[in-house]
């Protein structure tokens, strides 16, 4: 049965991919004119090419060594978020200027502490956290970054980068900033010897390694409600919709606890071993383990149970990381706290008693919304837990990779998050 619905899936995928393939050629003559030129795959490729790199190999010395020009009036600079100030400049720049659903409604919040969190990672390199600044005031204007992973694509495992936070102000988007962005930290990342790098958007590139959807639990109905996150279904009034909602007073899961410093060795084991199954992924080392999962205040939250039988012993994962979103134009509220679901591994505990657990915790702190989106297994408690289907989808690339034939994989074969 799990074989037929992953079938299914990847024909709606197909379908899809031919549809956004047909309208790219009948609609969006030089739309992407700038990823024309760039190592990814493309909309029109035939299918045939084999899995790897895009480029011809290519050595440090070849790499552009001056950075890309800039116009007169702007200069580059290194973000270093270790000093707080540029952190809340970052910060700044985001918090006015990033990502916003269509109605211009919500816009993403990353706090100071959760960019840190992010571009502070083991291996960062401060050259990666790329700024671009007016040369007369200073002001930060524009941004993107860059932090190191080894990501398993199929049965490859490569060292690329994860980028992120691409961000140039709402007044200077006629520049083509974007591109002179994306070029600077491709030309510095290539300095450092590493040739691929991995990246998510919801708009529509050429070519997803594979679509992902965002699906939504009510936590906080009235307030999501109130806000216009969500509405009252018809036929429901609003103590039965707090009543469907509503979660246990506690977890359920005995031996569910936080995650320790000293549990990243057993859960990198853990965590490894269970991603080895998806098609492309993150390859997690201890140490990496012990930055990713741990647990900071309005950033980062993760759960280990651990065996009742062999103390020490962990068997499950459960994982979530804080994004929330200011709420535009509403006279009361402000914020939406929200969590999103990441890694998780179930080996004991089912996997929707794990999450359900999580969403339990997360009620406890406050937030308003559990996210999800539909990879790995995540299909298989969504409709059970009361998730709802969201608007948003979330496109998975690869730089200067090329999966076999150039094919989208489903989503169920995505194992990997970026935040």
């Amino acid at each position: 049965m799990e074989q037929d619905q992953g079938d299914e899936a990847q024909k709606a995928l197909n379908v899809q991919l031919a549809r956004s393939q047909t309208d790219y050629k009948r609609q969006a003559k030089g739309r992407y004119a700038f990823w024309e030129t760039q190592p990814v795959t493309q909309f029109v490729e035939n299918g045939e090419a084999a899995e790897g790199p895009i480029d011809a190999p290519k050595t440090i010395q070849d790499v552009r060594q001056e950075p890309y020009t800039l116009p007169d009036s702007f200069e580059w600079c290194v973000c270093d978020l270790n000093d707080d100030a540029v952190a809340h400049e970052v910060y700044e720049l985001l918090s006015n200027n990033y990502v916003e659903d269509d109605d211009n409604m919500f816009r993403f919040n990353y706090s100071a502490g959760f960019l840190k969190y992010c571009l502070l990672c083991p291996g960062h390199r401060l050259e990666w956290l790329v700024g671009v600044r007016v040369r007369a005031s200073h002001k930060l204007v524009g941004f993107i970054s860059g932090v190191p992973a080894h990501i398993r694509a199929n049965s490859q495992t490569v060292p690329m980068v994860e980028i992120n936070f691409l961000c140039v102000h709402k007044k200077l988007r006629s520049k083509r900033l974007a591109p002179v962005l994306i070029k600077e930290i491709t030309r510095r990342v290539n300095l450092c010897g590493i040739w691929q790098a991995a990246y998510t958007a919801g708009v529509l590139l050429p070519k997803p390694v594979a679509t992902c959807r965002y699906y939504h639990r009510s936590l906080n109905p009235r307030k999501l409600i109130d806000v216009g996150f969500s509405r009252l279904a018809p036929r429901m009034t609003m103590a039965r919709t707090m009543k469907l909602y509503k979660l246990p007073d506690t977890p359920a899961t005995p031996g569910l606890r936080e995650i320790r410093a000293s549990d990243a060795e057993q859960v990198a084991e853990l965590l490894n071993t269970h991603l080895q199954r998806y098609k492309v992924t993150q390859v997690f080392t201890p140490e990496e383990v012990a930055h990713w999962f741990q647990n900071v205040d309005n950033v980062i939250n993760a759960y280990v149970v651990e065996s009742p039988d062999s103390p020490g012993r962990v068997t499950d994962l459960v994982s979530f990381y804080t994004l929330p979103s200011s709420i535009l134009g509403h006279p009361q509220h402000t914020e939406l706290k929200a969590a999103y679901l990441y890694y998780n591994v179930s080996t004991v505990t089912p996997l929707k008693q794990l999450v359900s657990d999580a969403m339990v915790l997360a009620a406890a702190r406050g937030y308003d919304v559990f996210n999800a989106l539909d990879l790995m297994q995540n299909s298989t408690f969504l409709k059970d837990l009361k998730f709802g289907q969201g608007d948003g989808q979330l496109h998975y690339y690869l730089y200067n990779w090329r999966m076999a034939g150039g094919h989208s994989i489903a989503p169920q074969d995505v194992g990997l998050v970026l935040m």
